[in-house]
C-alpha cells in the first residue's frame, strides 16, 4: 500500500495506479482527476476511516470518479453530509424528501441550459461558495453529456509571474443576478439580487486545507472592484478596457486542456469534486437524448 499525502503548492499528483488503504486509485491525467475502485459510497457514509481515505484523495486529485455506485438517495445525502451541511439552490431547488439533493434532469421538455454548459465554480455568487459536491448519474445519453473539470490551482501556478503579482491583491464581484437572474422578469431578478447580493471574493484564494493558491474567477464573475488604482491606471483608457481584458485573460485559463479532465457518464457513476480549487463544464451535446443527474452540494466557507 502506498500512502499519498495531500498536495502542497506546486506538487503534481502521482500519475501511476496505486492503492490508498483499501481503495484502488487510477489517476486520469497528470494534473487532475482519479478513478476509484474497490469502494462503495454507501459504506463510506457509515465508515469514518473509509471516508477519511476518500477525503484525503479528494484533496490530492481535486475530483474523484467512481462507477457502479448503486446507492439510495438517502445514502447519497448521508455520504455528502460527511463533508458538511448541504446547501439548497435558490433557482434549481431540492428533492422534497432529501433537502440539499438537486435533481438536474434534462429531457425534451426541459428549459434551456442555465450555466451548466459554461466554465464555472458552483455558487461563487454566495458569500460562502460551496465546498464541493457529490454528483450521481441516474440516466445518461448513449453518447455525449460528458463533464469537464479544471484544476485552478494549476492554472494559477502556471501564470506568468508578472500576472501573479498584478492579481495577488485584486478582488472581484460575482453575481447571481447577472447569470441565473438574467432570464427573469425585472421584478423577479431584483428580488433574487435582494436575497443574494453580489458577493466579493479574492481573485486568488487560498485553499483552507492545502494552502494552495487558486485562480478564483469564473463565469459568475462580473468585474474587479479594486483595479482602478494609480498602479494600474494612468489614464481612463487603462481602466476601460484594461480591467476587462485582464479578467477575460484570467477566465480563459480554464479552457487550457492541460488543466482539464473529462468524464463520460454511465448510470450510477459518481463524481466528487472540491469546488474550492476547480471549475467544471457540463457538455450540452446530447439533445434530444435524456440526461438525469442528482447533486448534493456541500456548504463552504468564505474565501480568503
Amino acid at each position: 500500500m502506498e500512502k499519498i499525502l495531500a498536495p502542497v503548492q506546486g506538487a503534481p499528483a502521482p500519475v501511476r495506479a496505486h492503492t490508498f488503504g483499501s481503495i484502488k486509485v487510477e489517476p486520469l491525467t497528470c494534473t487532475i482527476g482519479a478513478e476509484l475502485s474497490g469502494v462503495h459510497l454507501g459504506d463510506a457514509a457509515r465508515d469514518e476511516d473509509l471516508f477519511a481515505e476518500i477525503k484525503a484523495l479528494l484533496l490530492r486529485y481535486k475530483v474523484l470518479f467512481l462507477r457502479d455506485q448503486d446507492i439510495t438517495r438517502a445514502e447519497h445525502v448521508a455520504f455528502a453530509e460527511r463533508f458538511g451541511p448541504l446547501e439548497d439552490h435558490p433557482v434549481a431547488g431540492s428533492d422534497p424528501d432529501h433537502p440539499g439533493l438537486v435533481r438536474i434532469y434534462k429531457d425534451l421538455d426541459s428549459p434551456a441550459e442555465h450555466y451548466e454548459n459554461a466554465l464555472h465554480t458552483d455558487g461563487t455568487w454566495r458569500e460562502a461558495p460551496a465546498m464541493g459536491a457529490v454528483l450521481r448519474c441516474v440516466e445518461s445519453p448513449p453518447v455525449g453529456g460528458d463533464t469537464i473539470w479544471i484544476n485552478m490551482a494549476e492554472a494559477h501556478r502556471r501564470l506568468p509571474e508578472h500576472i501573479k503579482t498584478q492579481i495577488q491583491d485584486l478582488r472581484a464581484r460575482h453575481s447571481i443576478e447577472a447569470s441565473f437572474g438574467a432570464v427573469m422578469p425585472e421584478d423577479k431578478r431584483h428580488e433574487l439580487k435582494a436575497r443574494f447580493p453580489d458577493a466579493e471574493h479574492p481573485v486568488v484564494r487560498t485553499h483552507p486545507e492545502t494552502g494552495e493558491q487558486i485562480l478564483f474567477v469564473n463565469s459568475f464573475t462580473t468585474h474587479f472592484v479594486n483595479y482602478h488604482t494609480p498602479e494600474n491606471v494612468r489614464f481612463g483608457q487603462d481602466y476601460a478596457p484594461g480591467a476587462g481584458l485582464l479578467l477575460n485573460y484570467l477566465l480563459s485559463q480554464a479552457a487550457v486542456p492541460e488543466y482539464q479532465v473529462r468524464w463520460r457518464w454511465q448510470p450510477n457513476s459518481v463524481a466528487i469534486w472540491d469546488n474550492r480549487s476547480t471549475q467544471h463544464y457540463a457538455v450540452q451535446d446530447y439533445w434530444p437524448a435524456v440526461r438525469k443527474m442528482e447533486r448534493a452540494g456541500i456548504t463552504g466557507d468564505r474565501p480568503f
